[in-house]
This record gives structure tokens, sequence and C-alpha cells, in this order.
């Protein structure tokens, strides 16, 4: 397995609040997948999309993405034809608000991961709402690796023995659930922080959620997790 992380360098057409960033971005991107029949069908099924992707950088201190200049999205995939779309595809590509330019690509290499932390809210969807209240943090962090083996034994056809530990502590960097929106709904996610354990297996996962991002809504721009190694 490998995650190819691409930097796109675009150009905004539009100013862009904080909050609506995640939905401008998915936007943007939709718009290369629909244009690809093949990759239409693949958006539309309710399957695992192993792809994530930040916000803008620089992050604007007044939450405003203004205008006339340019900003880098990070995209991570574990699929090497989509790494490969990406690249062809988006530096062409255009919405109302965001503008293609140019994008490089590189594979993150393997090495011991210390941790794994938030870069993006992660949210788990619930019929209840917000998890806090409704879940205990048991059931919570029970759902994070559920979701990671899930998406493991999907990408890799298996069924992997789910006897094994995969993080030895987790935190949380925020106080108070973090909104955003997203198709007129406001989200509420929290930042995480897993400190990694160092069995193989446990690794193996943790490198493939760079690509594939924690929890749920990953294509939508959620549960992206930046790394520090050992």
């Amino acid at each position: 397995m490998k995650v190819f992380e691409i930097k796109l360098k675009v150009y905004l057409l539009q100013d862009i609040m904080f909050e609506n960033i995640q939905s401008e971005i998915s936007s943007f991107i939709d718009g290369a997948l629909g244009k690809n029949a093949e990759l239409k069908k693949f958006h539309e099924r309710n399957e695992f999309k192993n792809y994530c992707f930040d916000g803008l950088y620089p992050i604007e201190k007044n939450k405003v993405y203004s205008s006339d200049n340019i900003y880098t999205i990070t995209l991570r995939t574990i699929n090497k034809d989509l790494a490969d779309f990406f690249v062809n595809k988006l530096v062409n590509e255009y919405s109302k608000t965001i503008k293609g330019l140019t994008c490089e690509i590189r594979i993150i290499p393997k090495k011991i991961i210390e941790k794994i932390y938030s870069i993006t809210p992660a949210i788990m969807k619930d019929k209840n709402g917000y998890w806090k209240g409704n879940l205990s943090l048991q059931e919570y962090e029970k759902r994070i690796i559920e979701n990671l083996i899930k998406k493991y034994n999907y990408f890799m056809n298996s069924k992997i023995n789910e006897n094994f530990q995969l993080y030895d502590s987790i935190s949380f960097k925020n106080k108070r659930p973090i909104p955003s929106n997203y198709k007129n709904v406001t989200l509420l996610g929290d930042k995480i922080s897993l400190n990694i354990s160092q069995e193989a297996l446990a690794q193996e996962i943790a490198y493939m959620s760079l690509g594939t991002g924690v929890l749920e809504m990953n294509a939508r721009g959620y549960g992206f997790v930046n790394y520090r190694w050992l």
C-alpha cells in the first residue's frame, strides 16, 4: 500500500468563509469526477472513496479566504488511478469559487508513526446528532477503530484479526465541537490526536489513514490527519 500526496495550488475566484471551505473544495473536486463516466459512478456509489483532503493554506487568521489569492490544497489517496486522475485533471478544473493551477505529487515514505492528529474535524455520523451526550468515549473510540479496519479490509480485500492495539492513547484538541457547513447543514466534529502503537498492523493502518482519513465523510474533506514520525 502507498499513500499518494498531491499538493495542488489553486486560485480563488470568490471569497470563501472558513466554515465553507470543505464544501467548496468538495464541489471543485466533484466537478472533475463528474466529467469522467466511470469516476462519476464511483462517486455516486455508497462505498469507501479512499481519498481525503485538507483546507486552504496558508491559514487566514480572519477566517476569510480572499478572491484573487493563491492557496494550496493537500489531497491524499491510496488509489494510484485516482491520484493520477487528480494530477492530470484538477490543474485544469474550476468551479464558481476555485480554479486549479499546478500540482506536484509524492509518495509518503513508510516510517514508524508516533502519532496521527486531525487537520480537519473528524465527523461521526449518528442518528442522534453529535456523539457527546449520546455515546461514551469507549463507544466513540470503538467507532474510530472499526471504521479504519473496514477501510483496510475493503482496500486490501482481506479480513484481518481485529485483536490488536491501534493506539496507546487518544486526546482531543478542541474543548467545544467544531462546526462546519455542508449542504446547508451544520456538522459538528472533533480534532483528535492518537498515539499509535508500534505493532506492525497498527502502523500499517495508521499509514493508510493518512490517505483515507479517519471516521466518516472523508471525501467531503473531513477526518484528514497529519503525522509525526518517531
